[in-house]
């Protein structure tokens, strides 16, 4: 895992091997906000290869030129401050499109002229990177052809290597599918499954934070934590993806990869080091340890919701099922809370509170433990009630940082405590540069550091729980769902997972832990 993408450091990290990027579906969103300013940013720090270049490829009626264009256009829009002109050309200069269809053998026997022309041009020695930047359903199709353009051979020391994006499958059938179709073309070694949650310096920074201090592994464990909570909550609504959007959900959507990628961070064991097939191992151990969501009494430990009218700010939001391309009687959740148990000794008895929603109050990414409270009997004779409670927030977006919370004697002749804060902020102490959270994900790919990408056992294993969730469902045939207002913290139906274990969710317009 190379670490930090954003700080100075990031220049001491050794160049990757010389190697053509082929980008397919890179006309789309993707490549556009995230993938070529990341590339921008990684130039920026000196950590592409001199013999580098990069090939678009889409359906799309461009050129060399329109494509360069739109890189320029890119970098202009979603770089913070603006590109520099003189990295917008070294990348410009290193850049092709080929037009053709994913499913077409003709694009890829051109495909083959062109890595060749290109090699030769800028001296990438066979190595490649293919990123399918494409719609879930053409995955196994960019393989397959992949295969048998001879692409995915490796020889003479050259590598080859595939970045798959998310969602890898949409239930667990599907996903073992994809495996088995994919690891039938690539070796495991070749595949790269990714989820961008991971290139986050607070989410990386979990195992330092839990591993490389003594002072919060040995308290690491049901003996002296309450709970935990893991929230993803977006204000953006379905907006125009609802024909994928209601064929998905956010229990699809966001639990196996996201959520279940900060849920296996926070509560694995420590490996035996930072080897990749080590700590995935011990990420698939968590969600394998996952207490069953099977029967009646898992149902009572899920709430999905849709959002209905609301505002965010001077947005108002029209309800869910008002949204284009959805079905007016969808039945898709658009909110889901779970609570997790983990069934080995380190966690047993420690609820796992998992949420996620769109249109709700604010965008906020973080995890909240909350440690048992100190015995208040030491107190007993003081005006002192209740106890401030003891909590470490590690916030992942918008803003990346941790918050320790902890009681304090309020300055006065009397034992009074009030909840006082310590706080960590990656942009002020460490002056990061801004970043899309790909560059590490990218640049360990070219390097062929696995750490931070799935391995087939993760996919695997998060599905299975959450195809129980999916069984259950599907059992219960509802016609309605509960319906929150956008704009707010969520459905009743959340609070009450919680209040029902006499706890309280974290607000997510802010707050302490109850």
């Amino acid at each position: 895992m190379s670490g930090s993408m954003g700080a100075n450091e990031m220049t001491a990290q050794p160049k990757p091997p010389p190697c053509i990027l082929v980008i397919f579906g890179a006309a789309g969103d993707l490549t556009k906000r995230l993938l070529l300013p990341a590339l921008y940013n990684l130039r920026r720090a000196g950590l592409l290869p001199e013999e580098f270049a990069l090939i678009g490829v889409a359906r799309h009626d461009e050129n060399d030129d329109t494509f360069r264009q739109n890189l320029g256009d890119a970098l202009r829009k979603f770089v913070p401050g603006g590109a520099e002109k003189d990295d917008c050309l070294w990348l410009a200069e290193r850049t092709y499109y080929l037009r053709g269809d994913l499913d077409d053998p003709a694009a890829y026997t051109r495909l083959a002229e062109l890595l060749a022309e290109t090699d030769r041009t800028h001296g990438t020695r066979g190595n490649c990177l293919f990123y399918l930047a494409t719609p879930a359903a053409a995955f196994s199709t960019v393989v397959r052809q992949l295969d048998k353009a001879g692409f995915a051979r490796e020889t003479d020391g050259r590598w080859r290597r595939v970045i798959i994006e998310k969602p890898f499958g949409n239930d667990l059938r599907s996903a073992q599918e994809l495996n088995r179709e994919i690891l039938g073309v690539l070796a495991e070694s070749q595949t790269y499954r990714i989820d961008h949650y991971l290139g986050k310096e607070t989410v990386q920074n979990i195992m330092v934070f839990r591993f490389a201090n003594g002072l919060f592994e040995p308290v690491w464990n049901r003996d002296h934590i309450d709970h935990v909570q893991i929230t993803v909550a977006e204000t953006i609504g379905v907006e125009q993806r609802g024909r994928f959007y209601d064929a998905t959900g956010a229990l699809r959507d966001m639990v196996p990869s996201h959520l279940f990628q900060l849920l296996t961070l926070t509560a694995m064991e420590p490996a035996a080091g930072f080897d990749a097939d080590d700590l995935r191992a011990e990420k698939t151990k968590v969600l394998n340890a996952v207490h069953s969501f099977g029967g009646k009494h898992g149902w009572a430990n899920v709430v999905r919701a849709q959002y209905g009218a609301g505002s965010i700010g001077d947005r108002e939001i029209t309800p869910y099922r008002q949204a284009p391309n959805v079905a007016p009687d969808s039945v898709t959740e658009t909110y889901v809370a779970l609570k997790v148990m983990i069934d080995n000794w380190r966690w047993a008895g420690v609820p796992f509170y998992l949420r996620t929603g769109k249109s709700l109050a604010r965008r906020r990414t973080e995890i909240a433990i909350q440690f048992k409270q100190a015995p208040l009997a030491f107190f007993n004779d003081t005006p002192v009630e209740r106890l401030t409670p003891n909590d470490l927030i590690l916030h992942i977006q918008p803003d990346e940082g941790v918050t320790f919370g902890f009681g304090a004697k309020i300055p006065g002749p009397t034992v009074r405590i009030a909840g006082v804060e310590m706080k960590f902020n990656y942009q002020d102490y460490f002056r990061t540069a801004a970043s899309t959270g790909y560059e590490t994900l990218i640049y360990d790919c070219m390097i062929g550091d696995a750490t931070l990408f799935q391995r087939a056992d993760n996919i695997e294993a998060g599905w299975r729980v959450v195809q129980q969730i999916l069984d259950g469902w599907a059992e219960e045939r509802v016609t309605e769902l509960p319906i929150y207002r956008a704009g707010s913290e969520g459905p009743g139906e959340a609070e009450e997972l919680l209040r029902r274990d006499a706890r309280r969710w974290r607000a997510i317009n802010g707050g302490d832990l109850k």
